[in-house]
């Protein structure tokens, strides 16, 4: 038995990283999973070889900004398996020019603030109905350890967003709680994905961000996949509106560099 037969789940940036972990995770848990990603191709090639592997998957391509391709993802669940039950929100950007106000341009601001919240409230709007006319379901909304403390590496653009989806997912489980859904949000701290790596190019950035970690070292994609299935299954099922903050202990020992 899996923590998660049954379940029906759709889960953004799911090609690759951190999402491609969560969608073969989810699928060896008994999951039923839409692989949704921008990039349409290599979803449909992780969808693929979940079903060789002998689980059960879809693929979908969509642009998390664009509501139509958002609607679109959410009806593949519906029309390949009858309804939604979980809904992990993982695709997010961190632009390399993001930096401080004076460095950021407003193209990076609104960059990034389409995608990690303007998308993650799309993937919301249609996930939730979806949900809704299931009986109810878990939404993982995929934060960060920097939206509860700030970086050392100034990021104010992708810092602030992921500020916003903390709230946003504080107001989603507030309005939702009687009707059966769970919102929760998924702080990791410094995790080795490419989305982290660009900024790791020399031992001395790497060392920055290392000295301020207790556990000494990066986490790893698995483990927070593993507070993912946590707040996904059941066995959460007391549990909304919070921050689980998975970083090694970075945020109980935080200071920035002089």
């Amino acid at each position: 038995m899996g923590r998660l037969d049954d379940k029906i789940a759709v889960i953004t940036g799911g090609a690759a990283g951190m999402g491609r972990i969560a969608c073969e995770r989810f699928a060896a848990e008994g999951a039923k999973v839409v692989v949704a990603d921008a990039n349409g191709e290599a979803a449909a090639e992780v969808a693929d070889a979940i079903n060789a592997a002998g689980g059960t998957a879809a693929a979908s391509a969509v642009d998390v900004r664009e509501a139509a391709q958002v609607e679109a993802m959410i009806k593949v669940a519906v029309d390949s398996w009858g309804g939604l039950d979980i809904l992990y929100n993982n695709a997010g950007v961190s632009p390399g020019d993001d930096g401080t106000p004076l460095e950021t341009s407003e193209e990076t601001w609104d960059f990034t603030f389409d995608v990690n919240v303007k998308g993650l409230f799309l993937c919301c709007r249609y996930g939730i109905q979806a949900m809704l006319d299931s009986g109810g379901g878990s939404i993982v909304n995929v934060a960060s350890f920097v939206a509860h403390m700030g970086a050392a590496t100034p990021q104010v653009a992708y810092t602030s967003s992921k500020g916003a989806v903390l709230a946003m997912t504080q107001e989603i489980a507030a309005i939702y709680a009687r009707q059966g859904i769970r919102a929760n949000s998924l702080c990791p701290g410094p995790v080795l994905t490419p989305l982290l790596a660009k900024f790791l190019s020399d031992e001395e950035k790497r060392q920055r961000r290392l000295v301020h970690i207790p556990m000494g070292r990066f986490g790893e994609a698995e483990e927070m996949v593993n507070g993912a299935l946590f707040l996904a299954s059941d066995d959460a099922s007391y549990m909304t509106g919070q921050s689980l903050i998975i970083d090694g202990g970075i945020t109980k020992t935080y200071t920035t560099p002089l």
